[in-house]
């Protein structure tokens, strides 16, 4: 996952390939409570890995539930519809998909339990059920601004004899909330049937679908008079189905379906599994507003694939209460088109993580669109002039993953997203699994760090990638890594045998982190840096063939979203066209003592006089060398980090890059 401040994500081009998806939010959550409140141990399989998950399996262990997590397997010990532990404090971050339906069925469960989240999960209203809770004989404080969490919950005094009213038209997860609360009091001594009037239009219905089947899965067969009376039969008890999987997310789905659309190249698809034609989600329907718009979609149990058909695509006029929260992709996608787009009935946009009509209002426009936004639509017309942008994501995992289709802009500009780190809410991978199948439009950018031994140019490399989220490449280590590799099979590091060499080189399983370097899964950080390492480095660097085959090899390591690569020819002879070459000269005298303080760390002895003549004699050596000879680019700048701090390097260097960037 990308914890930066900000991604940068270069113009992309094509689009093609396969990618798995993870499990669905809405339906993850929903099971794990069902599982919890059942009779039996439930198996989950392919459980989403996220912070909403999170948060829930963390409150069923504060319930007193037992919850295992073995691979890709969640074992849940349902509680009977009897909480163990009757008093909790509950942290929920922002994730509706637990606060709502804890609180019904807590409130119904009764007991001391005080229910919290981030302070946006403070601004989404919860007044509504809290009405139809209390209407039950539920007790239900306000423990900040009446209408909105953080709550309270106590003792309860059911009076199940009338219709529970609840509004369907703010959020379908109240609904939900109380369908999978109230099955808790149906088995009680004298109780009847429990009904569920909606007061006014049920929005978003393909999520109260889903919670239904699930439901039956667990036992409840509930009966639905259209979508405005809801009937829990009396007698109704959970019970555990022993297994159940979890299918693939269809609204994560839609930013996939949508690249298809706009970035299959000719011939290609993008191919999609994990969800298909027989989803129970009804964000699966996006499907349907994707071929609206000139998509080319094929299907299977499982899987999709998608492929651009009409370009540009089709300008849509389209009501989106069935497919909420998909529907924001739909807005990515009007970018595309070929005139206005209009999404309407979406009035819910407005009280999920962020305002979300709003929030696409202004981010659409900084990249040159024309949107108009009203108390349920939003209007976008596609940009007569992209623009360059840094998109604020409002920690809205969807405004994050709405916002990278924008890097597929025919004007070839890259696109800044804030806090990427907020997709971890339904899809931790995002990124990677965009990167995987994205092609670039040009050269994925690289920043190049040369310098002399020992000048820090690999301290400052790796916290530079760290810092931005790109790849990192300590070249200097891949040619001690292939002699470490060679004499682990008794080669002799000599003309001899090149040959043998140079195809061990052109294949290194190497893996490099900002702190490790991994050869073929086995931290070899340690031993690749002893001085007979360095001195067999020196002794494979001057083998032609070998030079040659990882020549190829450092150029692989430029991959999306870029690549920060450190040596002594980076920006010479590797990456020549590199849009920022750093040169560092720290004095011999102050690298000397650098080193001199690693050794002493190390309990290893040492004179700072030899070091320096040491590191005097490497450096003639490097820059009178046939082969790629030690000097700056000639386009390299300069930094002189004798007297930096590295902290004040990445820093200078930060600088020179961001002042490259057209955001």
């Amino acid at each position: 996952m990308f914890d930066t401040a900000f991604l940068d994500i270069p113009a992309l081009g094509t689009a093609s390939g396969t990618v798995r998806l993870p499990g669905s939010k809405s339906i993850s959550n929903r099971v794990l409570l069902l599982a919890a409140v059942c009779e039996g141990r439930t198996t989950i399989h392919d459980l989403l890995d996220s912070d909403d998950t999170r948060v829930m399996l963390q409150a069923l262990r504060q319930l007193g539930c037992g919850v295992s997590i073995e691979e890709d397997r969640t074992i849940v010990e349902g509680i009977g519809g009897r909480t163990r532990n009757r008093q909790a404090e509950l942290f929920l971050g922002n994730a509706g998909t637990a606060m709502r339906p804890l609180t019904a069925a807590l409130a119904v469960l009764g007991g001391d339990y005080a229910l919290s989240g981030i302070a946006r999960m403070h601004e989404r209203p919860i007044g509504d059920l809290v009405d139809a809770l209390r209407a039950l004989g539920c007790q239900v404080d306000y423990t900040g601004q009446s209408g909105f969490p953080p709550l309270r919950i106590g003792e309860p005094v059911l009076k199940l004899d009338a219709p529970v009213p609840v509004r369907g038209d703010v959020s379908s997860q109240f609904l939900t909330a109380l369908l999978i609360a109230l099955p808790l009091a149906a088995d009680r001594p004298g109780a009847g049937d429990i009904v569920i009037e909606v007061v006014g239009e049920l929005i978003s219905r393909p999520y109260v679908e889903i919670t239904l089947k699930l439901m039956a899965r667990f036992g409840i067969q509930v009966q639905r008079e259209e979508w405005s009376r809801f009937i829990i039969p009396a007698g109704s008890r959970y019970r555990s189905p022993g297994e159940i999987h979890v299918e693939a997310d269809a609204s994560s789905a839609s930013y996939f379906v949508a690249l298809g659309a706009i970035a299959s190249s000719q011939g290609s698809a993008l191919k999609i599994e994990g969800v298909g034609q027989d989803s129970i989600q009804g964000d699966i329907r996006f499907v349907e507003a994707a071929l609206a718009m000139g998509a080319r979609v094929q299907s299977g149990p499982n899987w999709l694939e998608v492929s651009r058909g009409s370009w540009p695509l089709k300008a849509i006029d389209l009501d989106c209460n069935h497919i909420p929260d998909a529907a924001m992709t739909l807005a990515a996608m009007a970018l595309y088109a070929d005139g206005p787009s209009r999404l309407y009935n979406i009035a819910s946009w407005r009280v999920k993580e962020t305002d979300r009509i709003a929030a696409m209002t202004a981010e659409l426009s900084k990249l040159g669109a024309e949107v108009e936004e009203g108390p349920d639509f939003i209007r976008v017309s596609p940009p007569a002039t992209w623009r360059a942008a840094s998109l604020h994501t409002y920690d809205d995992h969807r405004m994050a993953m709405c916002g990278s289709l924008a890097a597929f802009n025919p004007a070839g500009l890259p696109v800044r997203i804030e806090d990427p780190k907020c997709v971890a809410k339904t899809f931790p991978d995002y990124f990677e699994a965009l990167f995987s199948v994205a092609r670039p439009a040009a050269s994925v950018p690289v920043i190049c760090i040369d310098g002399p031994t020992a000048s820090g140019k690999g301290t400052l490399a790796g916290e530079l990638a760290r810092r931005l989220g790109y790849h990192y490449l300590d070249s200097g280590a891949l040619y001690r890594l292939t002699a470490f590799a060679a004499r682990q099979q008794g080669l002799e590091l000599d003309a001899a045998h090149e040959a043998r060499i140079a195809e061990l080189a052109r294949a290194l399983p190497v893996r490099f982190t900002s702190e490790q370097i991994w050869l073929a899964g086995q931290d070899v950080t340690e031993a690749i840096r002893t001085e007979a390492a360095g001195m067999d480095a020196s002794r494979v660097s001057v083998l032609p063939g070998v030079r040659q085959a990882l020549f190829d090899l450092q150029r692989s390591f430029a991959r999306l979203p870029g690549l920060v690569a450190d040596g002594r020819d980076m920006g010479t002879v590797i990456f020549p066209d590199a849009p920022l070459k750093v040169y560092l000269t720290a004095d011999a005298a102050q690298r000397a003592e650098r080193r001199h303080k690693q050794l002493i760390s190390k309990g290893i002895s040492s004179k700072i006089s030899t070091l320096r003549a040491d590191l005097e004699a490497r450096d003639a050596q490097d820059k009178t060398r046939a082969a790629a000879p030690l000097k700056p680019a000639e386009d390299a700048l300069l930094l002189d980090n004798s007297q930096l701090t590295i902290e004040a390097s990445v820093n200078q260097v930060l600088g020179w890059w961001q002042e490259r960037q057209p955001f």
